[in-house]
């Protein structure tokens, strides 16, 4: 498996289209060696989409900012499991916030190595760290800089379930002291009609805003998918293609050897029918 392990790193650090020729190169090593299971393994290791191979590379770029991700998940997924709200929407902001900056400079990173990244692709990045911050198996793989495949998207932590007899959590003392603010910023207004019905437009506006990130998230999944979809039929393509072109190339040569039989064929018809009648000539006499 530590073979298996130091080769995945060495692959995941290539270029897609530098991948399965490095990859296969490898298995076929390990055939000759003997190392059957081991050459198994590498060939099963999976061709990264573009989008992952620049999550890999900016995990690889920079450990650091990787762990703190990381962190960031733990803590959204320890919100979720307590009910904090405050905490959460402090949390979803922060989220926002560096997975696009970090999207941006997966980008940069991949320009840097020769390969451009469109507006698209980087958006299938931020989409991929999305995941890893829900899906701890994806996180461990992608800060080792050898995930090898998109994690599946989960939109708002869902499979978080909150803990057992967990209440949401009351506002901090900051928060509070800012609503108790409030009447003494405008004490002519009624003292609880009005912030009561403050609060619940408030409520109302965080639940539309929550709905309208969930609803973006979902659009984001479906395109994620879809573009990997497109990206594993092109890859089918390209392989069909040169398949193709390896058995124009094959015919061609055998309609070359074919060819060449025929005119050692004809030669021969003319060389035997040539004998022949200088065997009756000879025969007449």
């Amino acid at each position: 498996m530590a073979d298996i392990d130091a080769v995945a790193v060495e692959l995941y650090g290539l270029r897609p289209e530098e991948f399965t020729a490095a990859r296969d190169a490898h298995a076929a090593a390990a055939r000759k060696a003997g190392r059957r299971a081991e050459a198994k393994g590498i060939a099963a290791l999976r061709k990264p989409t573009l989008a992952v191979w620049a999550a890999n590379r900016l995990a690889r770029a920079d450990a650091d900012q990787a762990g703190r991700l990381l962190e960031l998940g733990e803590g959204l997924r320890e919100a979720h499991r307590t009910l904090s709200g405050e905490e959460l929407r402090g949390l979803s902001h922060q989220q926002h916030v560096v997975i696009a900056a970090m999207a941006g400079e997966a980008r940069r990173l991949a320009g840097e190595a020769g390969q451009d990244l469109s507006p698209a692709v980087q958006r299938e990045v931020e989409q991929i760290l999305r995941g890893v911050l829900a899906d701890p198996e994806a996180a461990g793989a992608w800060v080792r800089g050898v995930l090898a495949k998109a994690p599946p998207p989960a939109v708002g932590f869902a499979e978080v379930a909150p803990e057992p007899g967990a209440a949401p959590r009351p506002p901090t003392a900051k928060a509070q002291r800012e609503r108790e603010r409030e009447p003494e910023r405008e004490p002519e207004r009624e003292p609880e009609p009005k912030p009561k019905a403050d609060t619940r437009e408030a409520e109302r506006a965080r639940r539309e805003a929550d709905l309208a990130e969930e609803a973006l998230a979902r659009a984001e999944t479906e395109r994620a998918k879809a573009r990997t979809g497109l990206e594993a039929l092109d890859e089918e393509i390209g392989l069909l293609e040169a398949r193709l072109e390896r058995a124009r190339e094959e015919r061609e040569r055998l309609t070359a050897a074919a060819e060449a039989a025929d005119g050692r064929h004809r030669e021969a018809v003319r060389e035997a029918e040539a004998a022949r009648a200088a065997a009756r000539k000879a025969g007449g006499r």
